[in-house]
């Protein structure tokens, strides 16, 4: 049995009021509150946080690789994850590596580490921005989360992973070219269009190979950049609509790479033993992931839950959001 033994989410403190946008920016802006991170947090040193939860949910695993994702790495060239390696005091023959460029690479590096053979601690953070006033700006938001992977003989199995499916297409429907400081989309009804049945298709595949059917999955976790596409999806997938997962857009914002960690753990830490709970991820394609949590998960105690980490944080002026961005001299 192979699949999560630990995890752990992180929500930075500073909160940003949609509300608030509007008034400075001249439009955008919505309802609810995104996360932000501190003007001195970065992917990396929210990643640490997040690991730090991972490894005092499983006590005494040791893990021999770190795969850091992110869109937003802070250094280029340089491998961000030997930061990581090193903050968390781990021995020099664990492996340290980056998964970066693309939102795809978060649940890529956690693919990965489900068929290793040794335990391997799966990172993701991102700090997502935009134009002032922009779709991006107001629904991004920015967070990271840890996913510790291993087996049996590493500890008790949280989640164990029963198997999935996958679907790839190359379409540009975001994207972002080295330098600029904003992505760029195409029309969302073309993403759409590509979107719902690469899902639906790789949704049929993950049933067929674990040999479940849409009613026997308890909660599904659907997340991707393409807030229409995610909609359109949802319609096609046939499972209880109280199966599906608050994707936290109303509160945290989507953090991109890290949504799907953060999203699973968030779940995984709510639910009951026995549960089947699927991951769907639309980015460049479409990810499914199928897991069934085990009898240890009642022991599960999380230093600190993702739903405690929601009612807490302190509300930031807009006007500090976008200097911190390097939006607005200072």
């Amino acid at each position: 049995m192979r699949g999560i033994v630990g995890l752990g989410g992180y929500l930075p403190a500073q909160r940003l009021d949609r509300t608030t946008i509007a008034a400075v920016a001249g439009g955008g802006g919505g309802t609810g509150t995104r996360r932000v991170a501190s003007y001195d947090e970065d992917a990396t040193t929210m990643a640490v946080e997040a690991a730090r939860l991972a490894l005092r949910s499983a006590p005494g695993v040791l893990p021999r690789a770190v795969y850091l994702s992110t869109t937003a790495p802070p250094y280029l060239d340089k491998t961000n994850a030997t930061a990581v390696h090193a903050a968390l005091r781990l021995p020099d023959d664990v492996v340290a590596a980056d998964f970066g460029g693309a939102v795809r690479s978060g649940v890529a590096a956690l693919r990965l580490a489900l068929r290793g053979g040794e335990p391997a601690l799966v990172l993701t953070g991102d700090v997502r921005t935009g134009l002032p006033g922009s779709p991006d700006e107001s629904e991004g938001g920015d967070a990271p989360a840890a996913l510790l992977v291993g087996g049996e003989e590493d500890g008790p199995v949280l989640a164990e992973h029963l198997g999935g499916a996958s679907t790839t297409a190359e379409f540009l429907d975001r994207w972002r070219t080295p330098g600029d400081v904003r992505s760029k989309v195409w029309e969302e009804r073309f993403g759409e269009s590509q979107y719902v049945p690469l899902a639906t298709a790789a949704w049929t595949d993950a049933l067929r190979a674990t040999g479940l059917d849409a009613g026997d999955v308890d909660h599904v976790v659907l997340t991707g950049t393409h807030a229409r596409a995610v909609r359109g999806a949802a319609r096609k997938l046939g499972v209880r609509p109280d199966a599906l997962v608050d994707d936290l857009s109303s509160r945290v914002g989507n953090p991109g790479a890290a949504a799907p960690g953060l999203l699973l753990t968030s779940t995984l830490e709510s639910a009951a033993p026995g549960a089947v709970v699927a991951l769907v991820v639309l980015a460049d394609g479409a990810d499914v992931l199928l897991f069934r949590t085990t009898p240890a998960l009642a022991e599960l105690r999380p230093p600190r839950a993702v739903a405690d980490q929601l009612e807490a944080g302190r509300d930031l002026p807009y006007g500090r959001f976008l200097s911190w961005r390097g939006l607005l001299p200072v």
